[in-house]
């Protein structure tokens, strides 16, 4: 019987004599075959149509499952039809082009909804990158038999769930979590919703990891990072993991005229001390790209001359290592404990969101970076994403990857929000060679 050390070795050997060939013949198709090439024009048109669903100023007001975002999808639909791809728009909204072929497809979307009066292309720039290099994909004959399948997912905003569509498509959400949502904004059941968009009784779409070589998304990138470095493609590494906490002190309501300031126990007074505690110890704690945010606080009963019995405030921080998290979560409660012993009040601490950090996969994060190598030399980076994405969603079930292009003035969620043409067309042009790259890969 062979030793195992020498049996360990020889399977190392065969595995690089085995990724040596293969980049050969990479390297050998991208001479003798046409890359990828989208239609530039037709891409910008495409998302200024988009836009004219639920337009507001010069950004968008499409909220979840609003008549604007229905008939957008409905238009997304067609589309995907036009294509020669099969369209299906599944229970919760999710509208897929499901490629009439026998091979593994890519997925490539986003989101198609908006936050209110927001951006138009938050969300909607990952849709209508799908569409385009289907289309690019389907011109070409060199491409022709790579399946691409565009995806446009709901909800990612959370107007009722966060993440709703891709979390649907992975499994991740039951029947009981929908029965419970409503609107944040104005209360509407999600159930009635999904009945109005016309969705009542249609089947959520489960994914099957064996139908897909995996998943890419393109996305603005809502700082100010890549036009502060002159860069112009982010290659994103990882997404933050959001945790989430509701913080309730609660006091001693009583007149603020007669109440002698030292029997006071003013629940208004230890939120006030607990943000300036977190302002103080968190920077000691926390990681290089960690942030933090006092998103909200309210006071009971909140009249100018009664001091508050209770006080709400919700808080949040973001970082993409999981020590780093718990860290800020362990500071976080030490915080509220004392904060409760100074000020009198009693303390309740509940974490409402803990979203696990998600590291892209290391070969698509390759394929990205060499396209952008190709169209932008100089003029990208690797980077973190500081905001939650459907990719980290669909990274656990399938391999995925995200690229981010520029926005100006780092401006989002805003209706100012904009990036220059000139880095639309690029981006989408990067992420269509490198899906070329993933998909011949997975052919060989």
């Amino acid at each position: 019987m062979a030793d195992p050390a020498y049996r360990r070795q020889a399977i190392q050997r065969e595995s690089a004599l085995v990724y040596n060939l293969n980049l050969f013949r990479t390297n050998y198709r991208t001479v003798v075959q046409q890359m990828p090439k989208i239609n530039a024009g037709r891409l910008l048109l495409e998302l200024r149509r988009f836009a004219q669903f639920g337009a507001y100023r010069t950004g968008v007001h499409r909220p979840t499952y609003s008549k604007e975002d229905v008939d957008s999808r409905r238009w997304l639909a067609e589309l995907y039809e036009a294509v020669g791809l099969k369209a299906h728009i599944d229970g919760v909204g999710n509208v897929f082009g499901i490629p009439r072929s026998e091979r593994r497809s890519l997925l490539i979307g986003s989101h198609a909804e908006s936050e209110n009066h927001a951006g138009w292309l938050d969300g909607a720039l990952g849709v209508m990158y799908g569409l385009e290099i289907a289309r690019a994909f389907a011109e070409m004959p060199d491409c022709a038999d790579l399946p691409i399948a565009p995806v446009a997912w709901a909800d990612e905003e959370g107007h009722y769930v966060s993440l709703l569509g891709s979390r649907s498509f992975i499994g991740d959400i039951d029947e009981a979590e929908i029965g419970r949502a409503v609107n944040v904004h104005h209360g509407l059941p999600l159930r009635e919703a999904l009945r109005a968009a016309g969705l009542a009784g249609v089947p959520r779409s489960l994914v099957e990891p064996e139908r897909y070589v995996g998943y890419l998304e393109a996305h603005i990138e809502q700082g100010d990072a890549l036009e502060a470095s002159g860069n112009r493609i982010g290659v994103v590494t990882s997404i933050v993991g959001l945790w989430q906490y509701s913080i309730v002190f609660r006091g001693i309501q009583n007149h603020a005229g007669t109440t002698r300031m030292a029997i006071r126990k003013d629940a208004g007074v230890a939120a006030v001390t607990l943000a300036t505690a977190i302002a103080e110890r968190f920077p000691k704690v926390a990681g290089p790209r960690s942030v933090w945010t006092t998103g909200r606080i309210s006071l009971e009963p909140g009249a100018p001359s009664i001091i508050p019995g209770k006080a709400e405030m919700l808080f949040q921080f973001r970082d993409s290592e999981m020590p780093v998290l718990e860290h800020l979560d362990a500071a976080l409660r030490e915080l509220v404990e004392e904060t409760a012993i100074r000020t009198g009040c009693r303390a309740e601490i509940e974490r409402t969101e803990a979203g696990k950090p998600w590291h892209m996969d290391p070969a698509f994060q390759v394929a990205i970076e060499n396209a952008a190598a190709r169209h932008a030399p100089g003029a990208y980076v690797r980077m973190p994403s500081g905001a939650s994405h459907d990719a980290q969603v669909v990274a656990r079930k399938l391999r995925a990857a995200m690229l981010f292009v520029p926005s100006i003035g780092g401006i989002s969620h805003h209706w100012t929000e904009n990036t220059d043409d000139a880095d639309l067309v690029l981006g989408c042009q990067v992420l269509a060679d490198a899906a070329e790259t993933i998909l011949r890969g997975e052919s060989r």
